[in-house]
């Protein structure tokens, strides 16, 4: 649900190059932290163009009575599926993307085609045969159409089965059981991600109430993340993008709440790009106002946006030539952010998913 008319006509920071940056592998974390709030976290002042260090125990100081606080409470789905071709015996590896009228599609990982009426068998954790899929189709990006043989919900079939999919730059993609905790978030609701909103990983309960004691608004949008998400612009130009579409979330009820915290002078502070992208949604389904918003997105947020739902963020170190980090660069001076990743660097933060973080002002 993008709006052409909310972008610049000509952006002089179009080119991909200037959201390049080096990162060194060793810095890009492996394993989440013994402790969830055990992240630093870097603050960017945009006012001030200063950059600070603190840690994410510090996080509730920076949130006063009239603000809100807004997470996304999507839940990963255990989305990883293994098998093998019930024909061939060839190994066979998907990654369940979405469903419509009972018909999965899924990215699929196996040596030659699949052709049409294939049946793929599937194997849950202890290796059990649990489950087939018969193919129907293809979609045009080459993605298998299935649907489950005998039916049964998909919802079902990757919990009996799936694993969480993890991202390819941790282990490889391969989880362990501390994965099954910590890539979730502690409010994850509602099933439907592919990949975890990680800023709002730092989060406990403890540092929860700790934000509600001090008067902030704690609420909560839906936003179920796609592939999409971390994959790298391979365009030149950012308008030669072609953004993903996820399915987004607010509440008439969230909206008033925030409506309220505006109406006292509270910051709207976005735990992660995923609740950007779902209150900023909101606000130009609403023409600038946070109206209910129940879709798809497909909002490519760029330099020479103007938000009108999101005042302050709280975000993981993202991949270079990201989406995600043209984002941040939308809200805060590309310069700054781009001097932020380079003193990240220099400083050793962890970067992405289960790294460090940054809180932008």
């Amino acid at each position: 649900m993008e709006d052409p008319t909310n972008q610049p006509a000509a952006d002089p920071f179009d080119e991909m190059d200037l959201y390049d940056f080096e990162l060194p592998k060793d810095l890009i974390a492996q394993d989440p932290p013994p402790n969830r709030t055990d992240a630093r976290m870097m603050i960017v002042d945009r006012s001030r163009g200063t950059i600070s260090h603190a840690s994410i125990r510090d996080l509730p100081s920076f949130l006063g009575p009239a603000d809100a606080i807004v997470v996304n409470d999507s839940r990963v789905i255990p989305a990883r599926l293994i098998g093998y071709r019930q024909q061939t015996r060839g190994r066979w590896e998907g990654l369940f993307l979405r469903e419509q009228n009972g018909i999965g599609e899924l990215l699929s990982k196996t040596r030659g085609s699949m052709q049409t009426g294939e049946l793929i068998v599937i194997r849950d954790q202890e290796g059990r045969e649990t489950q087939k899929l018969q193919v129907i189709s293809h979609t045009p990006e080459g993605h298998l159409l299935c649907t489950p043989s005998p039916k049964t919900s998909w919802l079902e079939l990757l919990e009996a089965s799936g694993r969480i999919p993890l991202p390819p730059y941790i282990r490889d993609g391969q989880m362990t059981d501390v994965d099954r905790e910590r890539y979730q978030t502690v409010y994850a609701r509602n099933p439907g991600s592919v990949a975890a909103p990680t800023a709002g990983l730092h989060l406990t309960e403890e540092l929860l109430q700790q934000i509600r004691k001090r008067g902030a608004a704690l609420l909560s949008v839906t936003l179920h993340v796609g592939l999409g998400t971390f994959r790298p612009v391979s365009a030149k130009r950012l308008d030669e993008h072609v953004m993903h579409s996820e399915v987004a979330q607010i509440t008439p009820n969230v909206v008033k709440r925030l409506i309220s915290a505006r109406s006292e002078g509270g910051k709207i502070l976005a735990v992660g790009t995923t609740s950007v992208r779902t209150l900023e949604s909101a606000a130009l389904h609403g023409n600038g106002q946070i109206t209910p918003f129940s879709g798809d997105t497909n909002l490519f947020i760029r330099p020479g946006f103007q938000f009108h739902a999101v005042d302050r963020l709280l975000t993981n170190f993202h991949l270079p030539r990201s989406t995600l980090l043209v984002l941040i660069s939308a809200l805060a001076n590309r310069e700054l952010i781009l001097e932020a990743y380079r003193k990240a660097v220099e400083e050793r933060y962890r970067f992405f998913s289960y790294g460090d973080c940054m809180l932008i002002l």
